[in-house]
């Protein structure tokens, strides 16, 4: 059953690698704002060849990955028997891949083994024929395992997972690296990610039909996330900005009363676009800022990322969210904000 309440990811911030090369494995995890995995896999099999496969997003893995089957090699088939590794596997739910001319009576020994009538394979192939799903099924079953493997971390994560010839031994190991950097980092638990390349949700034409602010007061550029009840927002500090002439000459530092009104500001645009939207006109002003806390610095070049969410429901206009802002990855200033929304009054 899907529940409502928001997932909590990790997002990876530097490069994390395994390596086995006894069995000439290699994975690396980098940053990334989605979770996105690239396998490949070489098993010198004519049959096989190399393959690759690229699952872009969890959205595309009932469609493109949960119906890859497993794969083996016809010479390690007897002794996985032999030691009673396979006995839920059959040839409709598994790959066995042929790599030589198969004599009449392997055929028959195998037919026996998987309690078939008749077991047949052209040349070099698949046994028994059978029809591939994707034409890199192998690939995308490596995926499969990945996914799973990777969910005992305890987190779900946001990075790019790249891995050369993985399997279960390799994935478990690689995933406790992982779980051995979140461990270390749990202050970066559902940090915000900014990828300029990405374009933005809504721009500064449509913030500024949204909001009443103008310059130089208007602290929100654009908006990368949004949910009913969150909302990520960007403010690119610049030199350029009338209050660095006074805070402070020869020293400049963007204020901390102006970090909690650009995370106001940002909460505004995600009230009022709940409210409707820039025809609605709606105004929201401050009621009570408690537990602000101003961890670092923030300078004139830095990106702010402001994070907002909405700690309970909306009601009778009045508004409780939690607000948080990072510059890269570091906590700068956080704060719990009260506002309430009022109709704009026109003149």
């Amino acid at each position: 059953v899907e529940q409502d309440a928001k997932k909590i990811y990790f997002s990876i911030d530097t490069n994390i690698a395994y390596t086995d090369d006894e069995k000439n494995v290699e994975m690396v995890a980098t940053p990334s704002t989605e979770y996105k995995i690239t396998t490949m896999i070489d098993f010198n099999s004519n049959v096989l060849g190399t393959q690759h496969a690229y699952l872009k997003s969890l959205k595309c893995f009932k469609k493109e990955v949960a119906n890859c089957r497993t794969f083996c090699f016809l010479h390690e088939i007897e002794y996985l028997y032999n030691n009673n590794l396979i006995k839920g596997g059959d040839l409709d739910n598994a790959i066995v891949v042929v790599d030589r001319v198969l004599e009449k009576d392997e055929l028959e020994k195998l037919a026996k083994m998987f309690k078939k009538d008749h077991i047949e394979v052209k040349q070099e192939g698949i046994l028994n024929n059978l029809k591939l799903h994707h034409h890199n099924e192998p690939a995308r079953h490596k995926l499969l395992d990945i996914v799973g493997d990777l969910s005992l971390i305890g987190y779900p994560i946001k990075a790019n997972i790249i891995a050369y010839r993985p399997g279960h031994k390799s994935n478990i190991a690689f995933a406790k690296k992982i779980k051995d950097y979140i461990r270390k980092n749990k202050t970066m638990l559902d940090v915000p990610v900014y990828d300029p390349s990405v374009p933005a949700i809504y721009d500064i034409n449509y913030i500024s039909k949204l909001l009443p602010h103008r310059y130089p007061f208007l602290l929100v550029d654009k908006i990368i996330e949004l949910s009913d009840n969150h909302i990520v927002g960007i403010k690119n500090v610049t030199i350029n900005e009338p209050m660095f002439t006074g805070h402070f000459p020869d020293n400049p530092v963007f204020p901390g009363v102006l970090q909690l009104e650009a995370l106001a500001q940002t909460g505004g645009v995600l009230v009022l676009n709940n409210q409707g939207g820039p025809e609605k006109q709606f105004d929201t002003y401050f009621l009570k800022i408690d537990n602000a806390r101003f961890k670092q610095k923030v300078m004139p070049g830095d990106t702010l990322i402001m994070k907002m969410e909405l700690t309970q429901p909306i009601r009778r206009g009045i508004c409780e969210m939690k607000g948080s802002a990072y510059v890269g990855n570091k906590l700068v200033c956080e704060a719990d904000l009260m506002a309430q929304i009022v109709p704009r009054v026109t003149k």
